[in-house]
């Protein structure tokens, strides 16, 4: 079993978790395949945190079993930590590796021949206590992608009511300083932009008895001072976490892509008390509108959430109108979906699921119409922008734009926008342009 395909499902930070899972795997003699077909043993890195993404999994494994029933299959990530008994029963489905195991992987690999009467074996632990923090080596990060995922912090201490990321991914830990320096340093060798990201990435340096005293904008500080990489995004960072340090210091470089993602879930306050989130709107909407007057050309994007229990149409309605008035420019819109295991499951008043559906219908209406005044503003503008090979290319500002002539992917080119185009943008020049 020398050739491996790994597939990702879900956050960036599993995408991170993923490209890692590579890179061991590489270092132990193993061999890329191109796709499932070509594979010896296929990888399933999953997501769970909705039912959604739990049948994303469960068909990808099963498509997988079908068109190649040769292929040992190991699914690890969130899914096989909340419920590896129900993956293992999954035909097809060799090993069912927990995010406390998962690196442990490429050695399990390594060392077994998994046989073709193996099914559904089981390993996983509590994880709590074995929260191993899964990166590659340094040197065998991952060449063949644009715009790399750096995970710098895993886990989360947060309460919140519907979620089960805490459940399957331990409480929050940080990379050390010095090793995250190592790691930009050496995929700045290579990419353009580095995406840095974690579960609660605004935790970073937090825990007790690490680094006393730092915090995410001091290592980005440290980043932008001690290595040559050009441009860093930072995902999702939690409306707590923004502070006037961090916002002062993306505003003034350069460097550092102007996106802002902020989670919101709900614009009514009522909501997050029952959500169990630790701001209120007030404080959302300060530290939203501080970053935009800092940033006015910024990206600006939320998590919204319908359908919560109890979520009445009044304060679905305040979240509609908040929305409106607020500097988004996207939103990731989620239905609510029951996890088991979450306080919010066992809550009462469960909202029925065509008026959940309806809700999240009208909220991505109303993000796709701000995104379309968002991009309009930008043409005629020249935007800075990092090229990602197929004739595209991503703004520093979070637009995609259809470029005007072939580039090299992995570079950072300044690009004159002449037209909306189909969920992005056209450069002056390309063709064809259509209406966005």
């Amino acid at each position: 079993m020398r050739r491996f395909f790994v597939q990702n499902f879900g956050c960036r930070a599993t995408q991170a978790d993923g490209a890692a899972l590579e890179g061991l795997l590489r270092q132990r003699g193993l061999e890329p395949s191109g796709d499932a077909a070509g594979a010896d043993v296929v990888i399933i890195n999953t997501c769970t945190v909705t039912a959604a993404a739990d049948e994303d999994a469960r068909k990808a494994i099963h498509r997988v079993h079908r068109e190649n029933p040769a292929a040992r299959i190991v699914v690890t990530g969130c899914y096989a930590q909340r419920a590896p008994q129900e993956l293992a029963q999954v035909p097809g489905v060799a090993w069912v590796v927990g995010n406390s195991h998962k690196a442990e992987i490429a050695g399990l690999l390594e060392r077994l021949e998994i046989p073709a009467e193996y099914h559904g074996q089981v390993l996983i632990g509590d994880i709590r206590e074995q929260v191993s923090f899964l990166s590659a080596p340094v040197e065998d990060a991952p060449g063949d992608r644009t715009r790399p995922n750096l995970k710098i912090q895993d886990g989360c201490n947060n309460p919140c009511a519907f979620c089960i990321i805490p459940a399957v991914r331990g409480p929050s830990r940080s990379m050390p300083e010095e090793e995250v320096l190592a790691r930009v340093r050496a995929l700045a060798e290579r990419y353009a932009e580095i995406v840095l990201t974690g579960v609660n990435l605004g935790r970073w340096g937090r825990e007790r008895g690490f680094a006393a005293g730092r915090r995410l904008h001091d290592l980005l500080r440290r980043i932008l001072e001690e290595t040559n990489v050009r441009r860093l995004r930072i995902s999702s960072v939690e409306p707590m976490d923004w502070t006037d340090e961090l916002i002062d210091l993306m505003a003034s470089s350069p460097r550092i892509a102007p996106h802002v993602h902020m989670p919101l879930q709900s614009g009514s306050d009522a909501m997050l008390r029952r959500m169990k989130r630790r701001y209120r709107v007030r404080h959302y909407e300060d530290r939203l509108l501080r970053a935009a007057r800092c940033m006015p050309d910024a990206a600006f994007g939320a998590d919204v959430m319908t359908g919560f229990p109890g979520e009445t149409e009044a304060e679905f309605e305040e979240t509609l109108e908040f929305v409106a008035r607020m500097p988004f420019t996207y939103l990731h819109v989620f239905t609510y979906s029951e996890r088991p295991g979450t306080p919010a499951a066992a809550m009462p008043g469960p909202v029925p699921w065509e008026v959940r559906k309806e809700r999240t219908r009208r909220l991505r209406q109303l993000a796709a119409e701000k995104n379309l005044a968002f991009r309009r503003r930008m043409i005629g503008r020249t935007l800075s922008a990092v090229t990602l090979g197929g004739g595209r290319a991503l703004t520093a500002n979070y637009l995609s734009v259809a470029l005007a002539r072939p580039r090299e992917a992995n570079e950072i080119v300044d690009v004159r926008i002449g037209s909306l185009a189909p969920e992005g943008l056209a450069e002056s020049g390309a063709l064809p342009v259509m209406a966005g």
